[in-house]
């Protein structure tokens, strides 16, 4: 028995080394980063050992912008997109002879590039000199005013942000679940239909606790992935999103390591374990949540 107990350890040796060498000293590495004050990356020296750099962190304006605007985008987009997915799957479910292909269709968004989708969308929000852009049009044609969706008010830009965000996440959501749809036993539905059970009732009693548990994976998933949001930032506002006031937590973390303000490991240490703080806290809850409304 201890032979095969070796053996085992032994096939599973590379994929431990694997995660210890790119997970385990990463994470340790940059714990140890964020106590090192006034550390050099030149000089691989530090002056001193405590908890400035988080205190610089938390009362950086950069910083807590960069949370605001994460926040927001986590409590609009993962409800929002999840709900979306849902009724579309449930439709999509509805009309098995073209399922596939509208399926594919509504999939086509996330296998895009990030950058190009981007591009779209800021064509279609961003005011010029010889257009309003298309969005404003529409705004024009229903007798509403101009709005300059990218470099006018916060709300303006935050509401891109959203719908763009939406837009991106949304297609893998919706295949996840048609697929939790198409597994649902048809027995069910069956046995609701012979006792005069309505389509209201059938979905809340019987389809969303089947998939449930596809639901609350696309939450969890859907919380993380807001919370890493930076790219699709970029896409829309450029690389100086703290001048934009869009910048997000792990922008601030990049900016602090390789943007204007670079050359400041022990601050985005922080700042990163700030989020895994967070992004943990988040998670454990809705575990927690989840073992009372989700079936298993």
């Amino acid at each position: 028995m201890q032979k095969k107990n070796w053996k085992a350890w032994l096939y599973l040796l590379p994929a431990i080394a694997f995660l210890g060498v790119f997970m385990v000293y990463p994470l340790v590495d940059v714990f140890v980063y964020s106590f090192e004050e006034g550390y050099n990356s030149a000089s691989q020296t530090f002056w001193g050992t405590g908890l400035y750099n988080y205190s610089y962190v938390l009362h950086d304006p950069y910083f807590l912008q960069a949370v605001k605007n994460t926040f927001i985008l986590v409590v609009i987009t993962v409800p929002v997109s999840t709900g979306l997915a849902l009724l579309i799957s449930v439709g999509l479910n509805s009309i098995k002879p073209l399922r596939d292909l509208y399926q594919t269709v509504f999939f086509l968004p996330y296998v895009t590039n990030t950058l190009a989708v981007g591009l779209v969308f800021m064509i279609l929000f961003k005011k010029t000199a010889y257009s309003d852009g298309l969005i404003n049009l529409l705004i024009h044609f229903f007798g509403g005013p101009s709005v300059d969706f990218i470099d006018g008010p916060y709300w303006a830009k935050m509401l891109v942000m959203c719908i763009y965000t939406v837009w991106v996440v949304m297609p893998f959501k919706i295949l996840i679940l048609t697929s939790a749809l198409a597994s649902v036993r048809q027995d069910y539905y069956n046995a609701a239909k012979i006792d005069g059970t309505s389509k209201w009732r059938t979905f809340t009693r019987i389809t969303l606790p089947m998939i449930s548990p596809m639901i609350f994976y696309l939450i969890i998933t859907g919380f993380i992935g807001a919370f890493k949001a930076y790219s699709d930032e970029v896409a829309i506002f450029g690389t100086d999103l703290n001048a934009a006031g869009m910048n997000t937590i792990v922008g601030y973390v990049y900016d602090m390591l390789y943007g204007d303000s670079g050359g400041y490991p022990s601050y985005a240490s922080a700042a990163a374990l700030i989020l895994f703080a967070i992004v943990l806290t988040i998670t454990v809850i809705n575990l927690m949540i989840s073992k009372k409304n989700v079936q298993y």
